[in-house]
């Protein structure tokens, strides 16, 4: 029975990375296991209630960051209250926006940020309740026409 899932996340300074997140998005360190020279090698951060594992890279074990593949196949999503205000303090913390916020099918107002590592983040408001159903009928619509 799976009890939990959490994201970690891999970087190439996860110093700069945590005090990012906790910049960018108001993360709060839960605890820090470090080398003496200063790599981390595991992190947990806690993003309201849920946890983000995050570590440095290390090569010899074959652990690399977005950087080292120049880019990252996936992202994480917060659902937050505020996506507007959330995007413009990850922002001005360092963050690229790839995607300004707006009005979505799927009932959220949601933008997209990459963040100095690498990782992309997708936020989201809930704008609007929608059924599985509705989205579906939208999502099929944005595509008809489609060449």
């Amino acid at each position: 029975m799976i009890r939990e899932a959490f994201p970690y996340l891999r970087v190439r300074n996860a110093n700069a990375a945590i005090a990012f997140y906790e910049k960018a998005f108001g993360a709060k360190e839960k605890f820090r296991l470090s080398e003496p020279g200063g790599r981390v090698g595991h992190a947990e951060l806690l993003f309201g209630e849920f946890v983000v594992m995050i570590s440095d890279e290390y090569p010899e074990f074959g652990i690399h960051g977005p950087e080292h593949f120049g880019g990252t196949g996936s992202s994480v999503h917060l659902h937050v209250d505020d996506v507007d205000a959330l995007m413009k303090q990850a922002e001005a913390a360092g963050a690229e926006v790839i995607m300004p916020p707006r009005d979505q099918f799927y009932g959220e107002r949601a933008g997209k940020v990459k963040d100095p590592f690498g990782h992309e983040w997708l936020l989201g408001s809930s704008i609007e309740e929608v059924s599985t159903e509705e989205m579906q009928r939208r999502f099929t619509a944005i595509f008809e026409g489609a060449e």
